[in-house]
């Protein structure tokens, strides 16, 4: 692990406090332009100054066996990343943090006076009631949703969602999210990709 860190880009990219981030994490097996897409929408719709893409080591809930180096996940993603407002990292290994809810505290004690918002698709927001310590996932800082085909109508239905009701933003203030106090959150919709990791990794006749 030591070596693979010395090569990768496992540091926090350049932040300041009074930032506005948006935290995207995932496998990024592989980063698509979904990932992309929904970048984007985050950093127009929410106003960010950056996105930071956390590629993660290994996600909790998912077998890990077949899954790519992190290293090779985060050369073919800074490919598909290819934005000056977009940051690649892995820095979740140097945390040595293996959940969503200890890499959040690990950056907000890090990156003080920055103001991060977490990203995920509405398909994430479906199953979001299953992460670990979720509830105080969203009461560390806002979360944006980004609408996903297929997912809407469960993510709304969801356990997590209906939970998070009370402290939903509408659209037309989603600007105003990240210097919220949490709980707050949002759900972005526009344009959508079709793409997923998994069809990708099917097509590729990995999985």
């Amino acid at each position: 692990m030591t070596s693979e860190l010395t090569r990768l880009p496992s540091r926090l990219p350049t932040f300041a406090p009074g930032l506005r981030v948006g935290l995207f994490g995932g496998s990024f097996n592989p980063a698509h332009d979904g990932h992309r897409l929904a970048s984007l929408t985050a950093l127009r719709r929410l106003r960010l100054d950056r996105v930071w893409w956390l590629v993660t080591p290994g996600n909790p809930l998912k077998d890990n066996a077949r899954l790519p180096s992190l290293a090779e996940r985060i050369r073919q993603a800074e490919g598909v990343a290819g934005h000056a407002r977009i940051d690649v990292t892995g820095v979740e290994a140097m945390l040595r943090t293996r959940y969503t809810a200890d890499t959040l505290r690990a950056l907000k004690r890090r990156c003080p006076g920055v103001n991060f918002v977490w990203i995920m698709g509405s398909d994430n927001l479906a199953g979001f009631h299953r992460w670990n310590e979720w509830r105080a996932i969203a009461r560390m800082m806002p979360i944006a949703i980004i609408d996903r085909p297929g997912s809407t109508h469960s993510a709304m239905a969801s356990p997590a969602a209906n939970w998070l009701s009370r402290w939903r933003l509408p659209e037309s203030r989603a600007a105003s999210l990240p210097r919220m106090k949490p709980p707050a959150w949002v759900f972005l919709h526009g344009k959508r990709s079709t793409l997923s990791s998994t069809m990708l990794r099917k097509q590729a006749g990995r999985d």
